[in-house]
């Protein structure tokens, strides 16, 4: 398998910047993914393939943030229209609209999708409550500007949140306060939690930080990257870990040791998200080039459009996904 090359599936349809994406977990109809670009038409897609399921008209303006939840049944994305948006994924209905009163770069589900976190461009985290939706919303202040990404965290009794005031901040949902910060000497870029809810991984400047979820003040790793790194996505079962950046490549790393594995020039822009998927089969890459990209983890086994017959892969003649109409 060692001189097999790694053949990623594209998935086309958007036409500006894809800047974020999130998979849902294993269901019983497999796992799905969704997208956020610039051209405001969040897209969902079947996560082991790539094949577009549908397109969530209603956004009037770039959306930045999206969500799934783990069975797959509600979608959510945030935008520069100043609204996050709750929708059923099975039929692409809008559900639910929050306004607020700048961007929303970020939105996140709790895991019962009974509540939505919002962080924005007012420097706040917001929580809804899906079934009071005319309710006003639980609000978190103490960032001192517009906040990237937020994140149910410690079995949903807590946020995490990283924002341009180079902070990463903890907020209890009991007290409504803020209970942890952490301080970078950059933006903090991406953020992850691992699926055991373990490990928190942070992108910032050209370095990925692996930091001990339980108190945020072991670090367990820290990486430096050969560019400026987007975003970074580690595996389930944390044995490594890939990142994506300014110089249009998709690294793969050991975990363990740091070391390199390999790296790909798919792209044909800077890439802004990558993100495993829940069963760690693939990983996923959206870019400024206005493009998915589905990557295999074991380059050669057999899985979703990949075929593989007696070692020999076969990429190059499996179709791609389906284009999407603009």
């Amino acid at each position: 398998m060692a001189n097999l090359r790694q053949t990623p599936l594209t998935c086309s349809g958007h036409t500006r910047p894809v800047v974020h994406l999130d998979f849902s977990s294993v269901t019983d109809s497999g796992y799905f993914l969704i997208s956020a670009c610039k051209d405001g038409k969040p897209m969902l897609r079947q996560g082991d393939t790539g094949d577009w399921i549908g397109t969530f008209e209603g956004h009037k303006g770039a959306v930045w943030g999206v969500a799934l939840n783990p069975e797959a049944t509600r979608a959510a994305s945030g935008a520069a229209d100043f609204t996050g948006k709750v929708w059923d994924a099975i039929t692409g209905d809008e559900l639910h609209s929050f306004q607020h009163n700048h961007i929303v770069k970020s939105v996140n589900f709790s895991k019962d999708t009974t509540l939505l976190a919002t962080g924005s461009n007012e420097k706040l985290v917001k929580i809804f409550d899906l079934h009071k939706s005319e309710a006003s919303p639980d609000v978190f202040y103490g960032h001192t500007a517009g906040i990237r990404h937020v994140l149910f965290f410690r079995n949903d009794r807590c946020l995490v949140s990283c924002a341009d005031d180079k902070t990463i901040r903890i907020w209890d949902r009991n007290s409504g306060k803020e209970v942890q910060k952490l301080e970078f000497p950059s933006n903090p870029n991406s953020l992850e939690v691992s699926r055991d809810g373990s490990v928190l991984t942070v992108a910032h400047s050209n370095t990925v930080t692996f930091l001990n979820a339980d108190n945020l003040v072991t670090k367990i790793k820290d990486f430096s990257i050969p560019t400026t790194v987007n975003s970074a996505s580690l595996h389930p079962d944390k044995s490594i870990f890939v990142a994506g950046g300014d110089d249009l490549k998709v690294y793969k790393f050991d975990y363990i040791s740091g070391t390199e594995i390999e790296s790909f020039k798919g792209h044909f822009g800077p890439v802004h998200c990558v993100r495993f998927s829940p069963d760690g089969e693939l990983y996923a890459s959206g870019s400024e080039d206005g493009t998915l990209r589905l990557w295999q983890t074991n380059i050669g086994k057999t899985y979703g459009l990949w075929k593989c017959v007696d070692g020999t892969q076969l990429n190059n003649d499996i179709a791609s996904p389906k284009e999407v109409p603009a």
